[in-house]
């Protein structure tokens, strides 16, 4: 028999079904609630279930995501090679593992870890995973510190500003007291002299942001150090900093190194970042370190005895696939430190042309250029009122073009401002945000043709 070219799989020349549209389960409505009886044919489900994904957006015009959208065929190889890897089996895996072990060591030092060769760190699922592994480890550390000290346990509070919802979670799940300081009424992220009225002896740990979600901006994470440590002067009170640079922690180092912000800075305790957002990753993969090993307790790693292998793991999962940790070994490899400061001067370049082209278009006033913090742009109107029209709006004219722009109103403390934001990522061409600007300049004008009235119904177009 021949092959079919696609597949390499075996065709009938005589069958009267050898067109994929022809076949049996193409002539039905694909089953949605129950699991169909026979087997049907390889090329006709592909094609099937490749037609729905079509009706998906478009990756590359979703500019609401921080994740990777675009990777180089090397990656898609790899990925390949690593679809049987289990991370969690390092026995049976043990090259992967230790893949996994110099992609921890290379970010300990990129972050300036003093003991960047012997410190402990491990990948996760992304970085809300990384983010409660850090907060489980700041937690474990104040209460054993308080049970020496023969005090109370039960009311640990975490501070952070404008938080991504996983922060959220962390606390509910984990008892912890979630206190978030409001936004000031200029202010893009938590700032530091706001501190003294949240934090107490029953605070484990304070979150900085190097990349805020709402905003794109770097909170000052050396003034927040700062002022920890007058008032620990004054106090006594001795509160660690957890650096949730989820978005950050890839382009700091290279777009601006000499801002100070990590290992640096002793009070940093750990650090998390997301492999699959500015760390160009595919999706699946995030990265928690601790500035030395001392500061992961040791109650909080098991030994496990798994396919005949002891091995110790952190994690809130088990088997996870290795294949998207492979991939952060390719692009550390292939990239170096070099190309990633070559791509993400390229991606801020876009972003501030397309700050000024905003500027331009229309009635806005931006409140994040791209400059100085992520590659990307936060806008509100200047004067809602007599706009015409809202972001909502914006939004839902800038989606018939298949752009997705989302809109969002920002924390509590400047909850009455509605913002829209783009981000430029590796894979976001400067013409594809050329393109942008031309559709939002024209979406403008159909609206402020239209003139008030049929606003689109207030909504959060907000995606992490």
């Amino acid at each position: 028999m021949p092959l079919h070219r696609a597949t390499h799989r075996a065709v009938d020349p005589a069958s009267p079904y050898d067109d994929v549209y022809a076949l049996p389960i193409s002539e039905r409505v694909l089953p949605k609630y129950r699991i169909p009886e026979k087997v049907s044919d390889a090329r006709a489900v592909h094609e099937l279930i490749r037609g729905e994904l079509a009706l998906d957006g478009n990756a590359s015009q979703n500019l609401a995501t921080f994740c990777t959208t675009w990777a180089e065929p090397e990656v898609h190889a790899l990925m390949d090679e690593c679809l049987d890897k289990n991370m969690i089996d390092k026995d049976e895996y043990p090259q992967t593992a230790e893949i996994e072990n110099r992609c921890v060591h290379m970010l300990a030092d990129l972050w300036n870890s003093p003991r960047g060769e012997t410190t402990l760190g491990c990948s996760t699922t992304g970085s809300s995973e990384a983010c409660m592994l850090g907060g489980l480890a700041l937690k474990w550390r104040w209460r054993n510190r308080r049970t020496a000290e023969g005090k109370p346990t039960d009311r640990p509070n975490i501070v952070a500003g404008p938080v991504q919802v996983c922060w959220e979670k962390f606390a509910r799940y984990f008892d912890v007291e979630l206190r978030q300081v409001p936004l000031e009424p200029d202010a893009v992220g938590m700032r530091a002299h706001q501190l003294k009225d949240y934090v107490d002896e029953n605070t484990i740990g304070v979150v900085a942001i190097l990349g805020v979600t709402f905003t794109c901006a770097y909170e000052p994470v050396a003034e927040i150090v700062a002022e920890l440590d007058r008032i620990q002067a004054e106090t006594g009170l001795d509160i660690p900093v957890h650096v949730d640079a989820a978005s950050g922690g890839f382009l700091a180092p290279f777009l601006s190194p000499e801002l100070v912000w990590d290992f640096r800075l002793p009070r940093v305790a750990s650090i998390n970042s997301s492999g699959h957002k500015y760390g160009m990753a595919p999706l699946g993969v995030g990265w928690v370190v601790w500035r030395s090993a001392d500061l992961l307790p040791d109650d909080l790693v098991f030994r496990v005895d798994y396919l005949g292998g002891d091995l110790p793991t952190f994690a809130l999962n088990f088997s996870r696939p290795g294949g998207e940790i492979v991939a952060q070994y390719y692009n550390l490899l292939r990239l170096g430190r070099e190309g990633y400061r070559k791509v993400y001067e390229v991606c801020a370049a876009t972003a501030h042309a397309l700050a000024q082209r905003i500027t331009r278009e229309g009635p806005f006033t931006v409140l994040y250029d791209g400059r100085g913090a992520l590659p990307a742009v936060c806008w509100r109107l200047t004067d809602p009122a007599t706009a015409g029209f809202t972001l909502y709006d914006l939004t839902d004219e800038l989606r018939k073009r298949g752009w997705q722009v989302p809109a969002y109103p920002l924390p509590a403390g400047r909850a009455d401002t509605v913002v829209q934001r783009v981000l430029v990522r590796h894979g976001t061409s400067h013409n594809t945000i050329a393109l942008l600007a031309d559709d939002l300049g024209r979406a403008v004008g159909t609206l402020t043709a239209r003139g008030p009235g049929g606003h689109a119904a207030e909504q959060s177009g907000f995606h992490h």
